[in-house]
């Protein structure tokens, strides 16, 4: 039987095996599994401040530089959860290091691109290494660390690598874009591809479902489908808003894919998702609190840069700085949650962390034309950050919490596709409100207000839909 974390009696033994320190070649195995996804996360974010020089160089024209960042998370996003699987059946290692090979040869090419579609099939390879990556490395992940003390451990660091490559790729864009060329930024996540790959073979442990049951095809087809379709549709939108025909019948499309998907799923006999899993109401809140604390955080990151340099003309550098206080926080953000997880558990830390989010979002509604705006906002969205942080690793933690190994693959998958929807769909459903009112400030408040919003009613769903699941729990026991 699972542990419920939660309880109290689960939380009190700290010492023991289970709390036992990591050992060299653990803690080896998370660095090799860390390093790749701060490599994932960085390439999130080191492009964009490159993105004009870039353009000007391979001749892309405003418009189109938008594929830059759609490239990449097309099929990032869209092949999450089927890669998540084949994992599962086929060798989570083994697609671990396909991932991690396609991510280096892609980013080299990327590197040395000659025109716009050479450089568009490095990014669009890149996206399709990642969606290899991301969900059997956390599968890797809560396989090698058994649940409990080192599990918490182990996603409290890859919570913090996750941010603080999103944070560092935002300020080494900048500095390498100006130093370098923009040439630099691919040829860095090529350098990291080549660290990982000779140390990975050696120190990751295969593992794989007890069984092989058949690879259901058609739920693989409609779920990939439907999240390429949503995610090409939300992206496009954010660059040129909702009103273009490929945006409303690719929106269609992906909505009626993932309602084909629900169907078969209901009539497989060995589904790409176990309809019961997504039943579990720590997958179905936890996922919930997942994707509300990514779509909106990032929705705030956006509307900040905007506000930092249109509003209080801060230079790019400056604007950097502001992140970069952010980022360490974020660290800081994810070195504690483990020891508060231990001590209240995963699901209390989850909510605790929404409600934290959605009020220090709520305290840059106080920021201004004056220039102590600066220092407000940067603690604000920082502290946020931290709380951010909790809820990233508390999420993870109540979606994969009594998960057998066999299912670990599909319960991090939908982790990650949360996560990367998350990314996607909050700066064009928040974001343009900012964009397109005609005072930037009026805008920001008006985005920064409903964000808050958002968060603090999800924490309170969160937290009445997982106090019913310990209701039930209590009742059965």
């Amino acid at each position: 039987m699972a542990i419920d974390t939660s309880h109290p009696a689960a939380r009190t033994p700290v010492t023991g095996p289970a709390a036992a320190p990591l050992t060299t070649r653990d803690r080896l195995v998370l660095f090799v599994l860390c390093a790749a996804q701060f490599m994932v996360a960085l390439d999130f974010s080191v492009l964009n401040v490159a993105l004009p020089v870039l353009g000007t160089d391979l001749g892309m024209s405003t418009s189109a530089l938008q594929w830059a960042v759609t490239a990449f998370a097309l099929p990032s996003g869209g092949f999450l959860l089927l890669f998540g699987r084949v994992g599962d059946l086929y060798g989570r290692r083994k697609l671990f290091l396909a991932g991690l090979a396609l991510f280096g040869a892609a980013s080299l090419l990327a590197t040395f691109a000659w025109d716009p579609a050479s450089f568009l099939a490095g990014r669009a390879l890149q996206g399709l290494g990642a969606a290899a990556i991301v969900p059997t490395g956390m599968s890797l992940l809560t396989t090698t660390f058994p649940e409990g003390p080192a599990r918490d451990r182990a996603l409290g660091v890859s919570g913090s690598v996750l941010s603080l490559g999103f944070t560092v790729g935002m300020i080494a864009g900048g500095v390498l874009t100006d130093a370098l060329g923009w040439r630099s930024t691919m040829g860095l996540l090529t350098v990291f591809a080549l660290i990982v790959l000779p140390l990975a073979p050696a120190l990751l442990p295969e593992s794989r479902t007890p069984d092989r049951p058949r690879l259901d095809v058609r739920g693989a087809v409609t779920v990939t489908g439907g999240l390429l379709s949503l995610i090409y549709a939300l992206s496009t939108a954010a660059a040129h808003g909702f009103g273009r025909a490929d945006v409303l019948l690719t929106l269609a499309a992906g909505v009626l894919l993932l309602t084909a998907f629900v169907a078969v799923e209901s009539r497989t006999a060995q589904p790409l998702v176990s309809l019961p899993m997504l039943r579990r109401s720590t997958v179905a809140w936890g996922n919930l609190g997942g994707l509300v604390t990514f779509s909106m955080m990032s929705t705030v990151i956006f509307v900040l840069t905007l506000y930092l340099q249109e509003t209080l003309h801060l230079s790019a550098f400056r604007t950097g700085l502001v992140f970069g206080v952010q980022g360490v926080l974020s660290v800081v953000g994810g070195a504690l949650t483990p020891r508060v997880v231990g001590r209240f558990g995963a699901r209390r830390v989850l909510v605790a962390s929404l409600a934290g989010q959605g009020v220090f979002i709520a305290a840059l509604l106080g920021i201004g034309e004056s220039g102590w705006s600066v220092w407000l906002a940067t603690a604000a969205v920082s502290l946020a950050s931290m709380c951010h942080l909790g809820a990233i690793v508390s999420y993870g933690l109540t979606v994969t919490s009594g998960v057998p190994d066999e299912e670990q693959g599909l319960a991090t998958g939908l982790v990650t596709s949360t996560q990367q929807v998350g990314i996607t769909v909050g700066i064009p459903l928040l974001g343009v409100l900012a964009t397109t009112s005609t005072d930037l400030l009026t805008g920001v408040h008006t985005v920064l207000a409903l964000d808050a919003a958002i968060v603090l009613a999800t924490a309170a769903l969160v937290a009445t839909g997982l106090r019913t699941r310990r209701t039930a729990a209590r009742a059965v026991a």
